[in-house]
């Protein structure tokens, strides 16, 4: 069953609705993640193309193939945005109960700190095994950083 839900930047000035129908929570410990917040990017899985954004957000492009969506009066983080796609991967954090999601799965685990691990059993994939999904012309470019 489809539900739709509300969420908002640390300030309230941007404000993000999005309809879930099977919400799920993804982590994402890669390098850039990780700088970009202190810690892995959780992020809410929503139904394609329903995603809506008012207020003043901003997308960072943060790679060839991606970019980083923020507020920019508090500098909340938004989403995480696939540039081929558009697809935007939302902040879990912007929605009460990071939406009702369920932590799925976790992406670059080799790059995740010492310091914590996500408890639970999910998928956890390497940075090779993200790569491959997503962005496998990528894979032999970036193969001796990895």
């Amino acid at each position: 069953m489809s539900e739709a839900i509300e969420g908002q930047c640390l300030c309230g000035a941007v404000r993000v609705s999005a309809t879930v129908d099977n919400p799920r929570v993804r982590a994402c410990h890669c390098d850039m993640c990780r700088q970009h917040g202190s810690g892995p990017f959780f992020s809410l899985e929503t139904v394609a193309g329903s995603v809506t954004v008012t207020g003043p957000a901003q997308t960072y492009k943060s790679s060839d193939w991606g970019g980083r969506g923020f507020c920019t009066t508090c500098g909340s983080t938004l989403w995480y945005e696939m540039r081929e796609t558009g697809v935007r991967n939302l902040s879990a954090g912007l929605f009460a109960n990071a939406g009702g999601g369920m932590l799925v799965g976790e992406y670059f685990t080799d790059k995740c700190p010492q310091g914590y691990a996500l408890a639970g059993d999910h998928e956890k994939m390497t940075t090779r095994e993200t790569l491959a999904v997503f962005a496998p012309e990528y894979l032999e470019k970036y193969d001796d950083q990895i």
